[in-house]
């Protein structure tokens, strides 16, 4: 009896409709966020607290079914925990505690607006510093998206002026274009689903140092939400925007990089605000303008320019397979 022939590696082949369909489901689990945390935060939570247990619960989540089911998917490759530690620290922790401080200090609509320029300065970091040239398409439909997306914020209400609040508002900008940028050189040389669970590891121990899991108050974890018709305990709510707003956001988001160069998902990505806004309309009775509307059709638009005239994907390396163990030879 001879030995088994080692398990060859089957050639990833990027698919764009995938990769598509993949960063729309994303934009729907992100966008479920707000609909999903703005109950807690109005029976009490403060939204560090809210973000504290959405990435502490996703990151034990992950880390333990991960850890059970396929322990070797946590194995890091030389040298990855570099990207790792960017990535959890800026594309996890960085970008909701500033998008957070941002929406403290300035309307909402603007905080919104300033983390999704990042599609901008990831088209510019691929032609300034991987120094790849764009259609000119892929620029105006970037900036028709931005246009879109500007209308849906509605910017303009209430606009004030304060400093610190429009650098944290940047600051998120860059962390999510890190988010993409990281994830997408990640997946290249690692499985998606352990990225996401040390990205996701890191980034809880950093944002749980600004609120620790203890500062929690038990009587508002146990209180009733309104949360549309219903009135589930707060609690529920947690683990509701800890599994579906980040557990399967950031999934089919890294998953998306595998199939799309990060400047097409990034601004693909600019459909998760008209998600919630529209769940914020249909659950907590946050109802839409004209301008919103007209606002979603022009981003709309933008984004499907962007997809029409995108660069094809290159294949990325495939991920290693430990072959198995060997039969002993038969006597």
């Amino acid at each position: 009896m001879t030995a088994e022939s080692p398990a060859r590696a089957v050639p990833f082949v990027p698919h764009r409709g995938r990769g598509t369909a993949l960063i729309l489901l994303a934009s729907l689990f992100f966008g479920s966020s707000g609909a999903i945390g703005k109950p807690a935060m109005l029976a009490g939570l403060d939204p560090e607290q809210v973000a504290a247990a959405r990435i502490g619960l996703s990151a034990v989540v992950l880390l333990v079914c991960v850890g059970l089911v396929r322990p070797s998917l946590l194995r890091v490759p030389k040298g990855g925990w570099r990207l790792l530690a960017g990535y959890g620290l800026l594309g996890v922790a960085g970008v909701q505690l500033l998008y957070f401080v941002a929406a403290a200090r300035i309307p909402v609509g603007v905080a919104i607006l300033l983390e999704f320029t990042s599609p901008i300065l990831i088209a510019l970091w691929v032609r300034f510093v991987r120094r790849v040239r764009l259609p000119g398409m892929l620029w105006f439909g970037t900036a028709l998206a931005l246009c879109g997306l500007a209308m849906v914020a509605q910017f303009w209400e209430g606009l004030r002026l304060d400093a610190l609040g429009l650098l944290a508002g940047l600051g998120a900008a860059v962390c999510s274009a890190a988010y993409f940028l990281l994830g997408e050189r990640g997946v290249a040389s690692q499985h998606p689903l352990g990225m996401v669970t040390w990205g996701m590891v890191i980034g809880g121990v950093a944002v749980c140092v600004v609120a620790p899991p203890w500062t929690l108050p038990g009587t508002v974890l146990t209180a009733p939400a309104e949360f549309g018709p219903w009135h589930p305990p707060v609690w529920t709510l947690l683990f509701a925007v800890a599994l579906v707003s980040t557990v399967l956001a950031y999934l089919a988001g890294i998953s998306a990089l595998r199939h799309l160069p990060a400047p097409v998902a990034s601004v693909l990505g600019l459909c998760e605000p008209l998600v919630a806004t529209a769940l914020a309309w249909f659950l907590l009775g946050e109802a839409l303008t004209w301008w919103q509307v007209l606002g979603a059709a022009v981003l709309l638009t933008g984004a499907t320019i962007v997809q029409l005239n995108s660069p094809e994907k290159a294949p990325p390396e495939p991920l290693p397979v430990t072959p198995p163990p060997s039969d002993p030879p038969s006597r």
